[in-house]
């Protein structure tokens, strides 16, 4: 049954499944030896066996001169090298799932032709050891640039066209623009960085202005002031946009998270009533808890300059506190979302009547909570989040490269409210209900 090193022969099932057995015994290196076969054949044939697929099915390697075999490839050329004093362990390696061949790290062309130089220069072995790429994955690309060079194939270090790349940009540029039409260069930038396609904010400012883009002449007042809550739900803003639609006056109520700019509640009404205040809060309360304090101006639907307000009242009896400022400044975060959302939406999509603009407006403010990316977030993240407390696992998906696909399987919505729950302190029961404190049970 021994071949010739260099020469290629076939194998029966029989004959596969016997070396198998023999290296259950013996271990693959022993098996190996004993038949005459190339380690890596060998590995092959055990590894297949686990996974349960019949040797048949799996190729032999071709013992080449310089210790070159095609064995590893089938998996993304990600094996690593079988070597006689360690393949026992081979027997002992589960096989690898599926799952993790579809997450396979990829090359560019240009790190490919960096470790072939390198590879060509000092061994293989050492591009394996400063690049950190498999030595069957080296070997498969220095086939592919022989190949090449024989005019058999592509070669691996070779990338599309610049022009095809500047192409496939403005194309990714303009259909997130298209998508978005009131986001701007930067907000652009911010979405396509999520996404991992990378580029400036000039680039994206270029492509725009060539297909129509015109920058608004917006006034900026540069402030150092800045302050933002230490957590969700530690303060959140309360304003109103006035809109109209057609010939309709809309009021838009906005409750918005300073911690993580999430859009927890909203109502719409023809007038700026405190009836639209206290329902859109309680309804906000009701999904996300109570926070501790909360900032609006001192308009009559949140404010009274003369006794108390009933949403103040409301505050009161939820043990919650109220800061009513004169200077807009100081609510700029729901006033700066508020310019956003006339930009966004109310200038960039007519409505037939007040319904339509109901729905889009829904629709507009999910959007902005878990698609749409913010500069104080750092431009990667989504209200949605920080809110949840998903920022560290969002990032460290996007910086392995999950993309979009990765991102939407998290289930950003879920998070564990404590509506109600019963403590003890100082052998005092307290029954606690959405943070508010309802009683007391002392032992007699």
């Amino acid at each position: 049954m021994a071949s010739k090193r260099g020469s290629y022969r076939t194998y029966t099932v029989a004959e596969r499944e016997g070396v198998v057995r023999d290296a259950a015994a013996l271990g693959p290196a022993g098996a190996a030896r004993q038949h005459g076969i190339p380690n890596a054949t060998v590995g092959n044939w055990v590894r297949a066996a686990k996974a349960s697929v019949s040797p048949a099915e799996v190729p032999a390697a071709a013992g080449a001169a310089g210790g070159e075999a095609d064995s590893g490839t089938a998996n993304g050329g990600s094996a690593s090298t079988p070597q006689p004093t360690g393949a026992a362990q081979l027997s002992t390696r589960p096989a690898a799932p599926s799952a993790h061949r579809a997450t396979a790290r990829k090359y560019t062309p240009s790190q490919k032709a960096e470790t072939l130089d390198h590879a060509a220069a000092h061994g293989v072995t050492a591009a394996h050891e400063k690049f950190g790429v498999a030595r069957f994955t080296i070997y498969d690309w220095q086939r592919k640039v022989r190949r090449a060079a024989a005019g058999q194939g592509p070669s691996p270090t070779s990338g599309p066209a610049p022009a095809d790349l500047e192409a496939q940009r403005d194309k990714e540029i303009l259909d997130e623009w298209h998508r978005h039409p009131g986001l701007g260069p930067s907000q652009i930038r911010n979405q396509l960085r999520r996404k991992r396609v990378k580029v400036s904010v000039h680039t994206v400012r270029e492509v725009m202005v060539q297909a129509g883009y015109r920058p608004p002449k917006v006034e900026r007042r540069k402030h150092d002031e800045r302050f933002e809550a230490v957590r969700p739900n530690h303060m959140w803003h309360l304003d109103f946009v006035q809109r109209y639609i057609n010939r309709a006056t809309t009021f838009t109520l906005i409750l918005i998270d300073d911690h993580s700019r999430y859009v927890v509640g909203h109502g719409v009404d023809e007038a700026e009533r405190a009836d639209l205040v206290i329902q859109a809060f309680e309804r906000a309360v009701t999904l996300h808890g109570k926070p501790e304090m909360v900032m609006h101006d001192r308009g009559a639907a949140f404010w009274s300059w003369r006794g108390i307000s009933r949403f103040t009242a409301l505050l009161t009896e939820l043990g919650i506190d109220q800061m009513a400022v004169e200077d807009k400044e100081h609510n700029g975060k729901v006033e700066v979302f508020n310019a956003n959302l006339h930009k966004e939406l109310f200038d960039t999509q007519r409505f037939y009547d007040v319904a339509e603009m109901r729905r889009r407006l829904e629709a507009h403010l999910h959007w902005y909570n878990h698609a749409r990316t913010h500069h104080a977030l750092g431009g990667l993240l989504v209200p949605a989040d920080r809110y949840y407390g998903r920022a560290d696992e969002v990032l460290a998906r996007i910086e392995t490269g999950s993309g979009r696909e990765g991102l939407d399987s998290l289930q950003l919505r879920e998070r564990c409210l404590e509506l109600f729950k019963v403590q003890s302190r100082d052998g005092v029961a307290e029954v606690w209900l959405m943070g508010q404190r309802l009683l007391e049970l002392r032992s007699p």
